[in-house]
């Protein structure tokens, strides 16, 4: 039975998940909290295996299906061996992207419609949602002008799409939030960074009354 809290951030490229997942993170480890940071696809080898296929800059004839088939596999595996168990251990688990990016993504933005790709996903993740989603919402104009601009980050395969194809994911976002308002929470992630983690911080704390106030590990 899961015990600990499930939190996934979303976003589009450059909205500032990384950033605020290390703050959350910090926080968290200050007030004794048991927490565990990873990312999808990703956070085990054999996920990180598959996100080197997927995000290959060189793979531009991937298939929008394979795509998608490929990223419910990576979070098969990456629930299974790592996420779930932390659960159950009673540590909090902090996500970059889950199931909400495959919706957004692929679903939305290729196409294949986010009925589809739910279906995909559902046999791949058996019910485990997050208990809160945070989306940061930023213009791919912005997100992507981030990128350029960031020594650090990765440029990827899906970094390199049309600006076009930035706005429907955009735009997917959207689409989830009126459908799943009692878990998705939409933050301007185009304001500073510190006050994203303060506006995300008080999102947290009206969700789970007294998180940040306690110095026992739990």
């Amino acid at each position: 039975m899961k015990k600990g809290v499930f939190i996934t951030i979303e976003g589009g490229e450059g909205a500032g998940k990384s950033t605020l997942i290390e703050q959350l993170s910090n926080t968290m480890i200050q007030k004794g909290r048991l927490v565990m940071t990873t990312r999808e696809p990703g956070g085990i080898p054999i996920a990180e295996q598959i996100r080197s296929v997927i995000l290959d800059r060189g793979n531009i004839t991937m298939d929008a299906r394979t795509e998608a088939l490929l990223y419910a596999a990576a979070r098969r595996q990456h629930l299974v061996e790592k996420v779930v168990p932390a659960l159950e251990k009673g540590t909090h688990v902090i996500c970059d992207r889950f199931v909400d990016s495959s919706l957004a993504y692929q679903g939305y933005a290729r196409g294949l419609g986010m009925d589809e790709v739910w279906a995909i996903n559902s046999f791949a993740i058996q019910n485990l949602m997050p208990d809160l989603t945070i989306y940061m919402d930023a213009s791919p104009e912005i997100g992507l002008s981030r990128i350029k601009q960031s020594a650090e980050r990765e440029v990827n395969r899906l970094d390199l799409e049309k600006r076009s194809f930035h706005e429907r994911v955009r735009e997917g976002y959207m689409q989830l939030l009126k459908k799943h308002p009692d878990r998705i929470v939409l933050i301007n992630a185009e304001q500073s960074p510190e006050k994203v983690f303060c506006d995300v911080l008080t999102v947290i704390e009206q969700r789970f009354a007294g998180f940040f106030a306690t110095d026992v590990k739990s």
